[in-house]
């Protein structure tokens, strides 16, 4: 057996690869005098997020909101992915792998506690992944992680014996994501309003259109290092709305800050800290596979030729942004570079269309959820497609009809950002989504998925890139940047995003 504790997100990629200013709190209200709000956050702040989360349940809902706001906070894995991309021990302490990579032993932490009091054991973590795998499951991993799972034992109540049916080369990073969190048995059926976990904060509560209070849990098994007893999440999706907040001192910093032509303004400002970092988002203009005309490749890599990314990026971003080509972003180790693959020509995009037997000009639906780079690129993305003839008629929908009408298939064209890391075999489920039902793509994953050989995977890595970009199943556009601006002596943020998390237990004012 092969003791591991410690991997990188690289390693791991190499082996596979709105405004809402309501009721502020009464430290938030205190006189606006220097000392007054010094003294008000000590151990006290308030950080701005763009959506607001549908559920505070993210085994079975998919919004990257709800991470943000539970994991490592509320709800903890048996690993835990760190800022660097790194995976360390979290609820399991250590871990041993066969030799094969399909048998995952796994100590647990002892002394661990639910927030109710009662024992963290083996059969909780038995419960939560069996939840996960099971026939009502609406967990966006299960097919990637969970229906890979063949059994779970558990000799003792601190050792969780998993077997794979095949290998997975990014178990132990999947088990850190916030899609693997460990659920309280008995409360896992109200989690998604009153989630109950081992982590070092409880919801205190949740004012829908407003905010979510967390505050601090004295039971918990490291308590005298978590430094803020009570932290306000508050939901600002409109850009400007977001520096107005901070100008005024409503919010204390904004972890993934979203008026990226406002960054200057927060450089030259000394009460500031802004801070630049990587993310594992793509995001994509997705094309729904299944409805004419979009069956037809063609008129997918027409798209893909009529979009310009730089002008997108540009434009839209304020150049705070990667281009890509498939649906891989260039932090992760095996990316391949696949941009040169369409450039940007409306005449070929023409061509293709005609091609195809498209009458132009084909009159499409373009839903955009309420991130700015959805609403405002949707705009752009409108215009650049006009010009080869195809009129995308722009419908805003809020975040839970995005999840309830786009994310069940029910679109032609929607600008979303993916950004859970090395999400790719969504492509190998017809039911997602985009519908992009390809057997070849799922022949080659599951090669990938049963070779053991590092060379052998790097190059099958490769290959399912390619594949995915040759098959033009979305737009690619962007691999986006992380901004993080927040009030000076405020430590402890994450300025990158290998995961949608904020690590409070590691905040603090300094």
């Amino acid at each position: 057996m092969k003791p591991a504790t410690a991997l990188t997100r690289r390693h791991w990629g190499a082996l596979s690869l709105t405004l809402s200013l309501s009721v502020l709190t009464a430290g938030a209200l205190i006189a606006h005098t220097p000392s007054a709000q010094a003294q008000s956050r000590k151990d006290t702040a308030v950080l701005g997020m763009i959506l607001e989360p549908t559920s505070l349940d993210p085994t079975m809902a998919p919004a990257a909101a709800i991470g943000e706001v539970v994991h490592y906070n509320i709800l903890e894995g048996l690993t835990k992915i760190n800022v660097d991309g790194s995976v360390t021990p979290l609820l399991a302490e250590r871990w041993t792998m066969d030799a094969d990579g399909k048998a995952f032993t796994f100590a647990l932490r002892k002394g661990v506690k639910f927030q109710d009091g009662s024992d963290f054991d083996a059969a909780a973590v038995k419960f939560s992944f069996e939840r996960a795998k099971g026939e009502k499951s609406t967990n966006k991993a299960k097919g990637a992680v969970f229906n890979n799972i063949s059994h779970i034992a558990t000799p003792d109540t601190h050792t969780v014996v998993i077997v794979l049916d095949k290998p997975d080369g990014n178990f132990l990073f999947r088990l850190g994501e916030n899609t693997a969190v460990i659920l309280h048995p008995k409360s896992a059926d109200s989690a998604a309003t009153r989630p109950v976990g081992t982590g070092p904060y409880k919801l205190e509560a949740w004012n829908k259109g407003s905010g979510i209070v967390l505050t601090k849990w004295d039971g918990f098994r490291d308590a005298s290092r978590v430094a803020l007893r009570r932290v306000t999440f508050r939901f600002i999706n409109d850009p400007a709305a977001q520096v107005a907040a901070l100008m005024a001192g409503d919010i204390d910093g904004m972890p993934r800050f979203g008026a990226f032509q406002s960054l200057a303004q927060f450089k030259g400002d000394t009460r500031f800290a802004v801070e630049m970092g990587s993310t594992a988002g793509k995001g994509i203009l997705a094309i729904n596979n299944k409805r004419k005309p979009f069956d037809d490749v063609r008129v997918r890599r027409a798209l893909s030729h009529a979009i310009d990314k730089k002008a997108f990026i540009d434009g839209v971003l304020e150049g705070y942004a990667k281009p890509i080509g498939s649906h891989m972003a260039p932090t992760d180790a095996g990316y391949v570079d696949l941009n040169a693959q369409y450039p940007f020509d409306p005449e070929k995009a023409k061509a293709l269309l005609k091609e195809a037997g498209v009458a132009t000009p084909l009159n499409v639906t373009l839903t955009l959820p309420p991130p700015p780079y959805a609403r405002k690129g949707g705009e752009v993305l409108a215009a650049q497609l006009a010009k080869v003839g195809i009129n995308a008629k722009i419908e805003n929908v809020e975040w839970a009809q995005w999840l309830s009408g786009a994310f069940k298939g029910n679109f032609d064209l929607t600008v979303i950002n993916h950004v859970e890391p090395l999400d790719y075999m969504a492509y190998a489920n017809p039911q997602y989504y985009w519908g992009y039902d390809n057997a070849g793509f799922r022949e080659l994953t599951a090669k990938h998925s049963a070779t053991t050989d590092r060379k052998e995977r790097a190059r099958l890595f490769g290959e399912i890139q390619r594949k995915i970009a040759a098959d033009a199943v979305n737009v690619f556009l962007f691999n986006p940047s992380n901004a993080a601006v927040y009030r000076k002596g405020l430590k402890g943020l994450w300025s990158s995003s290998p995961i949608f998390a904020n690590d409070l237990a590691a905040v603090s004012w300094q």
